[in-house]
């Protein structure tokens, strides 16, 4: 595989891992309660963020003379799944809620670390690019670990 493929499949990797964030903040809003107007606005707000983060994603795959592949990955539909799981079990508890979200905060670090990573030879507006975003990914994982924290000293 040449190198430029393999930068767009890295790319597209990414653009998968924003799908599933997307996909399990929809999620986390439709479990939150009414009274949890804060959680849902901060949800909104990542939600915001993944979509944007798809889009400067994109502009690099489409400058590597790639197509975006928006779909979601295996993983993310099993967060998704566990999420339902979850929620089955313990209802709209918003430090459930909150857990599930950070699962899958850390399921993106996790992605962008194995982007970094790989042995690849990124350009940099593209390498900087993914270390901004994964900076960026990684305060709103603090924000929900935060929201998480305070629910569990209540």
């Amino acid at each position: 595989m040449e190198a430029n493929e393999q930068i767009i499949e890295i790319l597209n990797d990414l653009v998968k891992i924003n799908n599933d964030r997307i996909a399990g903040y929809q999620r986390a809003i439709k479990e939150s309660n009414d009274l949890d107007i804060d959680l849902k606005s901060l949800f909104d707000g990542m939600i915001k963020e993944s979509e944007q983060y798809k889009t400067e994603l994109t502009e690099h795959v489409h400058k590597h003379g790639g197509t975006i592949e928006d779909e979601t990955t295996t993983s993310g539909k099993i967060y998704r799944a566990w999420m339902d799981v979850k929620a089955t079990f313990t209802g709209s508890d918003r430090k459930a809620i909150l857990e599930s979200c950070e699962f899958g905060e850390d399921a993106a670090q996790r992605a962008y670390d194995a982007a970094l990573a790989a042995d690849i030879p990124l350009d940099e507006d593209c390498r900087q690019l993914i270390a901004e975003q994964q900076q960026a990914l990684k305060n709103s994982h603090n924000v929900i670990k935060k929201y998480r924290d305070a629910h569990s000293a209540v």
